[in-house]
């Protein structure tokens, strides 16, 4: 078995990384990475504050839902960052939070088109809507599900927050960081009564392709 103590270890410094940017606050928010080679993840607990979060309070949950290690009750949104894994082979590191202009979209109910180049080539072509399920809830694994095959790796959830995918830890860290500027920057744009003009659909295409092929290759490996 994989040394879980690199992974709890990755999980508790990245969530007091982002804790101390700014980018998650208290006990908002979860963050997993899958465990190599494993059909397991090492994941936040529910209601501990980040700041005070140590490896010993990381959460280890097999694919079937079940505590493997761990004293602490797993993040109710476990089965979400589960539900990814199981969507996406490409996918290592889930991030949820609830960065202010990311949620100012899910309250409005709109998703975020291309705007920036290096927003398509890290998330995408586009930032989608997920629609509303409660948290931990069926409903929500399956529109979580539903959503992330389009193989982007950022979504707004409606009325909740953000959700944000990376093949690596530094890519996952680096697209919270890009929502936040682009949602920031849309935002911005509407509220000064303009029109916001998309990325030329070519370019778009070109550079979502690019990041497909990237992701393809990451699964592909996996599975060699």
């Amino acid at each position: 078995m994989a040394d879980l103590s690199r992974f709890k270890k990755i999980v508790v410094e990245t969530a007091q990384k982002l804790t101390a940017e700014k980018y998650l606050v208290g006990t908002g928010g979860n963050i997993s990475v899958r465990i190599e080679g494993e059909e397991l993840i090492a994941i936040t607990p529910s209601s501990l504050d980040y700041m005070v979060m140590t490896e010993a309070d990381i959460c280890v949950v097999g694919f079937d839902k079940q505590v493997k290690e761990g004293e602490r009750r797993p993040s109710l949104e476990t089965g979400m960052h589960i539900e990814v894994y199981k969507q996406r082979p490409d996918v290592n590191v889930v991030i949820h939070t609830h960065q202010v202009f990311p949620s100012m979209f899910a309250l409005i109910g709109e998703g975020i088109p291309a705007l920036f180049d290096e927003q398509v080539a890290n998330m995408g072509a586009s930032i989608d809507l997920v629609p509303y399920g409660l948290s931990g809830s069926e409903d929500l694994l399956k529109n979580i599900g539903a959503a992330v095959a389009n193989q982007c790796n950022a979504f707004i959830l409606q009325n909740h927050g953000a959700l944000l995918l990376g093949m690596t830890l530094d890519k996952a860290v680096t697209n919270v960081k890009l929502l936040d500027k682009v949602a920031q920057a849309y935002y911005l744009v509407l509220s000064a009564g303009k029109t916001a003009n998309p990325l030329p659909a070519n370019v778009t295409a070109l550079l979502s392709a690019l990041l497909k092929n990237e992701q393809k290759k990451a699964a592909e490996r996996k599975a060699g």
